[in-house]
């Protein structure tokens, strides 16, 4: 049988390797209309700067579409998410609409950034928060979902 002990500090001589220090919080937002967001869907700043950056990259204006945010089923817990452009709502969506002040208070004329969620994902979405983390681990969104009572290890399937 071996044993693994843990060590607490540095030995003698050795460098500790540098610590990266964690993304400070980002201020989540509510959407236009929604009240303190318990049943709704809200963003984080740095999800809301990065849907926009990921919008302009993909040549699509506010106007014309906004991001889907929906489940499917599969993976690993039961449940995936999943997130893609879309051009417009469908007829019994939820369009969650986040002012661009948030990001720059000089853009009172620009677009709101829209989100659409269909009525069987919004069940499972309701009260989510999505964030948007950048780490030398992992780069992506990141749905924080009261919903869920399981996830896999990537963290892109759940179960409730």
């Amino acid at each position: 049988m071996s044993m693994v002990t843990l060590q607490t500090e540095t030995p003698k001589g050795a460098v500790a390797a540098p610590t990266v220090p964690a993304a400070p919080p980002s201020p989540i937002l509510t959407a236009d209309g929604e009240s303190d967001g318990t049943k709704s869907i809200r963003l984080t700043v740095r999800a809301l700067k990065r849907i926009r950056v990921a919008m302009a990259k993909e040549g699509i204006t506010p106007n014309a579409g906004g991001l889907r945010v929906g489940i499917t089923g599969g993976g690993c817990s039961g449940l995936s998410y999943s997130i893609k452009f879309d051009t417009q709502p469908r007829e019994r969506d939820r369009v969650y609409a986040f002012p661009q002040t948030h990001l720059d208070p000089t853009l009172t004329e620009a677009p709101p950034i829209r989100l659409f969620v269909d009525p069987k994902s919004f069940i499972y979405l309701s009260g989510m928060i999505l964030d948007y983390e950048e780490t030398l681990m992992r780069q992506g969104f990141n749905f924080i979902n009261p919903h869920s009572t399981k996830s896999c290890g990537c963290g892109s399937s759940f179960s409730t």
